[in-house]
């Protein structure tokens, strides 16, 4: 991303408050001799809440260490077998470079010179004397073996922990194993909490929050977010010819890690706690050479280890993409979040299934938005390869069919394979020609799942500038796949050229932004939602927050964050400044639907209601708000759907504050923290009262059947009006931002007529069925892993994109 506000200085935040309640900064609790157990007074509650986090979406022990051990076996697989092909194998004889003539009685004439697969495979023997006289085969054998131990041993310990995270869920918890599947994360963090009371898991607080077990389980994660959010990180590389370039995989992001967090030398002394040393700044300049001299040690460690982590990665990359290239070349056209992506987008204190799920629902809009950008003169060219090979193809597969033996000439199945690989790519660049595409539009219902972007991408959907730095969160897998395979080269040259010039930045950071809090630790200070520390005037927190420039997030950060938490948490207890922005937002928006199109309106006549009863939605604010709030509205309120064809024009925003209080009604008559703070529908919320016809719905089925369906509601209630939130927010802040706008295509009525595309959401006899996103074939490779753990595998979701364009809005 291009021009976002970086910092100039840093400066110290003095007299932090606890996020505690008053009187417990020295308690100690007692606990009777009959509750504790091996559960009492967990001292790592960093690694225990993880592990629960991790077991539950891993689904369980068995799962997980089933996974761990193929991990072993596919590393040992790899290492194996690249040893045999590079020393067990006659090349000369396999390409028939060489003749082999067999003789024998077993032979007939005509086998004398076929060559088979064992001719080409030398003996056991032979291969063996290979391997011992290069004593560079050897090296990396010792190598390897000395690395796969360690992870025997890692997988050991993993054995070992799970375990006891497995007996906590089934004595503790009183979850099974075959019932852990029906339980949603917010089910056990409720049962967690629970549980701390009877037993202080946690012996400094005796009560925990939401935000506490979320606090310990992002820590470090809510540190890159926000040095991401600060442009702190040097992910950003000038490059000749290709200007600006976004650069961070896999292994960069662990090397930070590594020197910031949990390595040797890092600025942590343990999981929980800053060093002292690096909360004081009489010796700022001190620390700073002392990380820079870190730094400088880690880069020139991956240097030497380059040529080994290349080796790995080549080999790694050919053993997974090669077969899935071949059979559907395609794949490497997908696309898929980018690692900056998603630490860019992602809100303070969201955990990564949630985070997966609000980005899977933004991958058929990105992508539509993505390939509504196409090149004339590129359709052209690929309309001409395509025909001028599959011309040659069609002679050579029409030859085959009259005589098979074509196929044994020399270098014939290659030419078909190769052809059939570029007629493929060349089809991804021709468009339909019968689609319509609107930029501005698709880019709002982006907006509307990704809920963070520049302020210049407003009125420059249609512009490639746009597209180039959309397509930095939004990247080819081919180019996920260039980036991984040239980490090991880049890598040192970022940390020990680009980093180490960050150094005394990187330590003020940390001494400004972290904040210590009873019964969790250091943690950073933005992962508190503080809007009074860190709002942004332009974000609605004008007269709320006293956070000068450098101390507020940037793009909202703060504030999208707070919300988005507050709306999956609905349990959480804001504290008095939250509240209180909170209780203006919902004011606010009570205001505004005023002047905006009623409800009725809006779900009667926009493609919302049509689209239930098409199986598509249309594009504002997002394909998910059209399946999960037209349906239970209708019910409840009995509305009958009109057939008009236009609605009264109005802003997003006066649209998205209609739909907002529609469902927040009935909760401003209750006290911000007299009652849950929930923002979602009283059918998930018993003390509400709001949509009963869906409540009597889901209260007519079946226990567990109701069980499911009411956890399913509740995440797609929650995430349709996160969604409405940021387009309603985005909104408000450009009218603040840019008051001179008063018309144009961010002005208009919400756009909910113009684009219909596939959804996964159906109404059928007064029910809301589950999201059902189509994803693409695997294409192997790397994992993309969870950011905790570079082992935990991600879902990429979503389908194929296919490149397609016409006409435009």
């Amino acid at each position: 991303m291009a021009h976002f506000e970086t910092y100039q200085e840093y400066h110290r935040i003095e007299d932090f408050e606890e996020d505690s309640p008053a009187g417990e900064e020295d308690l100690l609790v007692h606990v009777p001799e009959s509750l504790k157990d091996s559960w009492h007074h967990i001292k790592n509650l960093d690694n225990f809440f993880t592990r629960i986090y991790h077991f539950h979406q891993k689904n369980g022990f068995a799962c997980m260490m089933l996974s761990e051990f193929f991990e072993l076996i596919q590393f040992l697989f790899v290492v194996t077998f690249t040893t045999f092909l590079v020393n067990c194998v006659e090349y000369d004889i396999l390409f028939a470079n060489r003749a082999v003539n067999h003789t024998g009685p077993g032979h007939s004439p005509l086998d004398r010179n076929k060559v088979t697969l064992p001719d080409a495979i030398l003996p056991s023997q032979q291969c063996t004397q290979r391997i011992q006289d290069d004593s560079w085969i050897l090296f990396l054998l010792i190598m390897a073996a000395i690395f796969w131990v360690y992870r025997l041993v890692k997988v050991f310990c993993n054995l070992l922990s799970y375990w006891e995270i497995r007996q906590f869920y089934i004595k503790a918890l009183k979850i099974r194993m075959d019932e852990l599947c029906n339980f949603t994360w917010q089910e056990v963090q409720g049962r967690i909490i629970s549980l701390q009371k009877e037993q202080q898991m946690c012996i400094h607080k005796k009560e925990l929050t939401e935000l506490d077990i979320y606090h310990r389980i992002l820590r470090f994660k809510n540190y890159m977010v926000a040095m991401i959010n600060k442009s702190l990180l040097p992910v950003h590389l000038q490059l000749p010819l290709l200007g600006n370039v976004v650069f961070l995989t896999q292994g960069l992001k662990y090397n930070f890690e590594l020197i910031l967090f949990w390595g040797p030398g890092s600025l942590f002394q343990n999981k929980w706690n800053l060093h002292p040393k690096y909360k004081r700044s009489g010796n700022r300049l001190e620390l700073a050479q002392q990380l820079s001299r870190v730094i400088l040690l880690m880069g020139l460690a991956n240097l030497l280890l380059c040529p080994f982590i290349l080796v790995w990665q080549v080999l790694y990359a050919f053993f997974s993409y090669t077969e899935v290239i071949r059979r559907e070349p395609g794949s490497l056209g997908a696309r898929r979040w980018s690692l900056y992506g998603r630490l860019y987008l992602r809100h303070f204190n969201e955990l990564n299934h949630e985070l997966h799920g609000r980005l899977g629902r933004g991958y058929k809009p990105t992508s539509k938005y993505m390939n509504s950008f196409t090149s004339p003169l590129l359709t052209v060219i690929a309309k001409n390869v395509a025909f001028f090979s599959g011309s040659v193809l069609a002679v050579l597969i029409a030859l085959t069919v009259y005589d098979e033996d074509v196929l044994t000439v020399q270098h014939i199945l290659t030419a078909i394979t190769v052809l059939g690989v570029v007629i493929t790519i060349t089809r991804s660049f021709i468009p339909d020609e019968h689609l319509v595409w609107c930029p501005e539009q698709l880019l709002q219902c982006v907006l509307a799942h990704i809920h963070y972007m520049p302020d210049h991408w407003r009125g420059n959907a249609h512009t490639s500038e746009t597209r180039d730095e959309v397509a930095q969160l939004f990247q080819y897998k081919a180019v996920f796949i260039l980036e991984e395979l040239l980490s090991p080269i880049v890598t040192p040259f970022i940390l020990i050229f680009l980093l180490r010039n960050k150094s005394l930045e990187i330590i003020d950071f940390f001494r400004n932004f972290t904040v210590e809090v009873v019964g969790v630790g250091d943690i950073c200070s933005f992962a508190q939602m503080d809007i009074r520390r860190h709002g942004n005037p332009a974000w609605m927190s004008e007269g709320q927050t006293e956070a000068s420039m450098y101390q507020q997030a940037e793009n909202g950060k703060t504030e999208l964050s707070l919300m988005h938490f507050t709306i999956k948490n609905p349990r959480w207890q804001p504290p008095q400044e939250s509240s209180v922005f909170i209780s203006h937002l919902k004011e606010k928006v009570q205001h505004d639907a005023q002047g905006g199109p009623s409800t009725q309106l809006l779900l009667s006549e926009a493609p919302l209601c049509t689209s239930l009863q098409s199986n598509e939605s249309g594009t504002g604010p997002d394909n998910l708000l059209a399946s999960v709030l037209a349906h239970p509205i209708l019910t409840a309120s009995g509305l009958q759907a009109r057939d008009h064809r236009f609605i009264r024009p109005s802003t997003a925003a006066s649209a998205a504050a209609s739909v907002l209080a529609s469902l927040s009604t009935s909760q401003l008559a209750h006290g911000s923290r007299g009652r849950p703070h929930g923002l979602l529908p009283s059918s998930l919320h018993p003390e509400a009262t709001m949509y009963h016809s869906d409540r009597t719905a889901v209260d007519s089925l079946s226990n567990s059947d109701s069980h499911i369906r009411s956890n399913a509601l509740h995440s797609e209630f929650a995430s349709a009006e996160m969604s409405l939130h940021a387009i309603y927010m985005h909104e408000l802040h450009q009218q603040s931002s840019y008051p001179q706008r008063t018309s144009g295509h961010w002005q208009n009525p919400v756009p909910m007529r113009d684009l219909h595309t596939n959804t996964s959401f159906h109404a059928h006899g007064g029910h809301v069925s589950n999201i059902s996103t189509s994803s693409p074939a695997p294409l192997g490779g790397w994992a993309e892993v969870e950011e905790e753990n570079l082992e935990d595998q991600e879902i990429n979701l979503g389908s194929t994109p296919t490149h397609g364009t016409g006409s435009s809005c």
